[in-house]
């Protein structure tokens, strides 16, 4: 029953989720809907098509041909009269309508000769032969009159009106109305097609901007050539070159800032060695070792923040193919005495060799950050295990520590620059693993965090191997 929850709770998302293409597809089938409603209110009104035998001059005339020329023959006028009168409500009668058929009445000498059943008694117009509306015993008629001109005879022809009026202009006129209320439970599918078709652009251009990275802030390549399109386009190009100018004044700042801070650093250290070999007493060598130690902490940090600013821009520069595993032992060998100094053992596993396409520099501080953080958190004779693999077309690079490790809430916010965990007692800047988190995302590639086998905490890189290594 899980799959079956999961589909429903997927199709609930589905008609849940607000859509433009739903939206405009309801204002479609809304808009149709009024203008149905329309003009069945007009029809309504007007009485429906069962006015249209009142409009016909030819009914008219027929019936006061009859009633001239059979006036002397008052029976056969009436039995003709009344074959005229059938004929008319024909079209009601087979479509169960027969209230809504019309009625006829004929004067001759201002006597009443013919009345059709049903017909109020007090049914009477005004003479005139424009179209009117009579209210008799609370119903509404159309009616009009026409007068012979030749005799005294005068016609009159009425139906009644109401709601019913509206199947029989669907009756009379369903050879346009008909298809049309066929049609209408089916308009919202070609809405919708025609609605998915329209908004192809938009779908284009959202698709770019979805297929950005985070450092890609050049202006979108598809120039839309609609113009409400058009315009969001040209506003998110001018968001995109404000954001990259402020991107780049920032980065400009800080690089300078740290490249600048590096020469007085360097000059402090220095003071400070060349002090502590003339110092005294052990007070004064404490004082100028911890001047040592602040400075070599503020020359990382400044190290760091260049690195930072680098892997930054590291995308707008060329890559080149590059031996993954001769780099990984060159920095390794590079690190060891880091690694003896803290009593920490490293070991290295990288059977084959594996190839990426990247910048050296860039690579270079991502391994470093992530090898001096393994040493700086393993304890007394702890082991750092480093390994490079080939698995399913990626680059795999593990770096294992036996470290207290990061509590699993805190793998995320730990790429954040400068966020540290609060628990963590060694000292630090907190950009170590946003600058390997840069250097991966700048080589498409991707870096997570675990937990160890033994304890302790497990990094892995994940970069794409050079075109042809499987």
């Amino acid at each position: 029953m899980s799959w079956l929850r999961y589909w429903l709770q997927r199709l609930w998302r589905v008609v849940a989720e607000p859509t433009l293409v739903r939206r405009l597809m309801l204002v479609q089938v809304v808009l149709v809907l009024v203008m149905w409603g329309g003009v069945i209110a007009i029809i309504v009104h007007n009485g429906g098509d069962s006015s249209g035998y009142l409009k016909s001059t030819r009914n008219f005339d027929a019936v006061i041909s009859v009633a001239d020329n059979l006036a002397s023959q008052p029976e056969r006028q009436r039995q003709s009269l009344s074959i005229i009168d059938s004929a008319l409500r024909d079209d009601f009668e087979a479509s169960d309508l027969g209230e809504l058929g019309p009625i006829m009445l004929v004067w001759q000498g201002g006597r009443l000769v013919y009345r059709s059943k049903g017909a109020p008694p007090d049914l009477r117009g005004s003479g005139t032969e424009d179209m009117e509306t009579l209210y008799i015993q609370d119903k509404r008629y159309r009616a009009r009159t026409v007068r012979s001109s030749t005799s005294d005879t005068q016609v009159m022809m009425a139906g009644p009106v109401g709601v019913l009026n509206v199947f029989v202009t669907i009756n009379s006129r369903g050879y346009f109305l008909l298809p049309l209320l066929i049609s209408l439970p089916l308009l919202p599918l070609p809405a919708w097609w025609s609605i998915r078709i329209a908004m192809r652009p938009w779908r284009r251009v959202a698709q770019e901007v979805a297929a950005r990275g985070p450092q890609d802030l050049t202006p979108l390549s598809f120039k839309p050539p609609h113009r409400e399109l058009a315009a969001m386009v040209d506003s998110v190009n001018a968001l995109l070159l404000r954001v990259n100018q402020s991107a780049l004044r920032e980065r400009s700042f800080i690089a300078d800032a740290a490249h600048e801070l590096r020469t007085p650093l360097a000059a402090m250290r220095v003071n400070a060695e060349a002090m502590q070999g003339q110092a005294n007493g052990p007070v004064q060598r404490e004082l100028l070792n911890g001047i040592l130690s602040s400075g070599n902490r503020a020359g990382r940090l400044v190290g760091q923040l260049l690195q930072l600013m680098r892997s930054d821009a590291t995308g707008s520069e060329p890559h080149a193919r590059l031996a993954l595993d001769a780099l990984l032992q060159d920095r390794l060998a590079a690190l060891s005495g880091l690694a003896s100094r803290g009593g920490v053992e490293l070991e290295l596993a990288a059977a084959e060799p594996v190839c990426v396409m990247g910048q050296r520099e860039s690579l270079v501080s991502l391994v470093d950050n992530l090898v001096e953080n393994a040493i700086k958190y393993s304890p007394p004779h702890g082991v750092v295990r480093v390994s490079l693999a080939c698995v399913a077309g990626q680059a795999v690079l593990t770096v294992e520590d036996q470290g207290p490790g990061i509590a699993p809430e805190l793998r995320t916010r730990v790429f954040d620059r400068f966020f540290r965990d609060p628990h963590q007692t060694k000292s630090g800047s907190g950009l170590g693993l946003a600058i390997a988190a840069s250097v991966a995302a700048s080589h498409g590639g991707t870096i997570e965090l675990s937990d160890a086998q033994g304890g302790g905490l497990l990094a892995q890189v994940q970069l794409p191997l050079c075109g042809g290594q499987v």
